[in-house]
């Protein structure tokens, strides 16, 4: 392979988000106050508003959440599985963050926080459908799943922090990037 054919901005997004999910690993205890602070959603938000090809913006996302997945799910049971109870509900949410992510056409604080709140919002509102339906918790009427909600508040709020913190770090780190070296701008930056 020549380095002609080498994109070289596509393998910096990717190292950051690496580097990134690699604080997923960080043990804070299993019902810790910090539970749900990921840098996931952060992630979801940074490849959808970075990867000019979509597919790339949608497959490495959620390929890094998958394979961390794996392995955190191996660090609580001590089982090697690939999906969990929610699963599906979950990866959809994430999906969603990065199309999110892709609505950001000028990256600022604004820009940033409010794809934040947007992708918690949607993380908090369909995540919590499984528990619901599928758990003994609650009850299977409607105000079941409010109490679902409101169970999960101290969870998003984790998840929004976790946004807002990694958000901060990783556009903060490309634009400041960008700004030093041009190869990392994407084409239709280049034009302008």
């Amino acid at each position: 392979m020549s380095l002609k054919n080498l994109n070289i901005r596509n393998w910096v997004l990717f190292f950051m988000m690496i580097a990134a999910v690699a604080t997923r690993f960080i043990y804070l205890g299993e019902q810790s106050v910090w539970s749900n602070f990921t840098p996931i959603g952060a992630i979801a938000l940074f490849g959808g508003t970075y990867y000019t090809n979509r597919y790339k913006a949608y497959l490495v996302p959620l390929l890094i959440l998958f394979v961390s997945d794996i392995f955190i799910t191996h660090s609580y049971t001590g089982e090697w599985n690939l999906f969990y109870g929610g699963f599906a509900w979950v990866y959809i949410c994430f999906a969603a963050m990065v199309f999110i992510g892709s609505l950001i056409k000028k990256v600022n604080v604004g820009s940033v926080f409010l794809a934040s709140l947007a992708g918690v919002a949607l993380h908090w509102l369909v995540t919590d459908i499984e528990p619901w339906l599928a758990g003994t918790l609650y009850s299977k009427g409607i105000e079941g799943y409010f109490q679902s909600l409101v169970a999960a508040i101290p969870f998003e709020r984790n998840l929004l922090f976790g946004n807002l913190l990694f958000g901060a770090i990783l556009y903060g780190g490309f634009e400041l990037a960008k700004s030093k070296f041009t190869i990392l701008k994407a084409n239709r930056e280049i034009a302008l």
